[in-house]
């Protein structure tokens, strides 16, 4: 299997400005080391501890969505008086997702690592509304 270079990744950035912004990036795909596994994503659920940072205390009822395909990206406006609660993530576009579930794709050269190529499995460790995950 050839490991993709890179990968589609959903990300979340609460603006100094006032803003949420959810957008799609380009995350470069890690080969797994001796022990890892690189997993295609197939399925990640929606948790209530994902929306806190998903969505933080934005006003989606007033969500606007611009751009199509990769280029997309959904912005909501977040009341003034949460700002001060957001600051030590403002102006950070930080990845989203605690869990996820998809295919082994490659794994590195231990006998554990390679039992699991094909096999679907479930992981937890953040970053999981990708495409890719190792």
């Amino acid at each position: 299997m050839n490991i993709p270079a890179d990968g589609l990744q959903l990300r979340s950035e609460a603006k100094a400005s006032g803003e949420l912004e959810l957008s799609l990036a380009r995350a470069p795909v890690q080969a797994p080391g001796d022990d890892e596994v690189l997993v295609r994503i197939q399925a990640s659920p929606i948790n209530p501890s994902d929306l806190g940072l998903l969505l933080g205390p934005a006003d989606i009822s007033k969500a606007v969505v611009s751009g199509s395909g990769e280029s997309a990206r959904v912005t909501a406006p977040i009341p003034q008086a949460y700002l001060r609660a957001l600051a030590a993530r403002l102006d950070q576009s930080m990845p989203v997702g605690n869990e996820g579930a998809g295919v082994v794709i490659a794994a590195g050269g231990s006998p554990e690592a390679q039992a699991l190529v094909g096999r679907t499995v479930a992981l937890l460790g953040g970053a999981m509304y990708a495409q890719y995950r190792t």
